[in-house]
C-alpha cells in the first residue's frame, strides 16, 4: 500500500503540481504585460534581462564538483573504513564544496572577468 501511494504521488502528483505552477507563472506574466500594454507601457522596458555571467557559471560549477567529489569521499570512505553516520556526509560535501569556491575565488583573482561590451 505504501509502494503504490509514493508512485501515484512521484508519477502524478509532482508533474501536475509543477505543469500548473509554470502555467500559473506564465499565466500571471501575460496578464500583466496585457496590463501594461492597456496603460500605453512598454513591457520589454521594464523587463530585467538575463546576461550571461561566466563568472557565476564557474563558481556554481566548481560548488557542484566540489560537493559532487565530497559525497563520493564520503561514500568511499563510510563503505570501506565502516564509518556510519549522516555527519560525514554533510562535513565532507560541505568542505569539498568550500574547496570549490574557493579555487573558483583563486582562478579569478588571477584572471579577472572582462566586461563585455553593450
Amino acid at each position: 500500500m505504501q509502494d503504490s501511494l509514493a508512485i501515484m504521488f512521484i508519477f502524478g502528483v509532482v508533474p501536475v503540481s509543477t505543469f500548473l505552477m509554470i502555467w500559473g507563472i506564465r499565466y500571471l506574466e501575460n496578464k500583466e504585460n496585457m496590463a501594461m500594454i492597456e496603460r500605453g507601457m512598454d513591457p520589454n522596458q521594464y523587463k530585467k534581462r538575463r546576461r550571461l555571467d561566466p563568472s557565476k557559471t564557474l563558481k556554481d560549477s566548481l560548488l557542484f564538483v566540489g560537493a559532487g567529489l565530497g559525497l563520493l569521499l564520503a561514500i568511499v570512505l563510510s563503505k570501506a573504513m565502516s564509518m556510519d553516520g549522516p555527519g560525514l556526509y554533510f562535513a565532507l560535501i560541505a568542505i569539498f564544496g568550500g574547496l570549490g569556491l574557493l579555487s573558483a575565488y583563486l582562478y579569478e583573482r588571477k584572471n579577472p572577468p572582462t566586461e563585455p561590451e553593450a
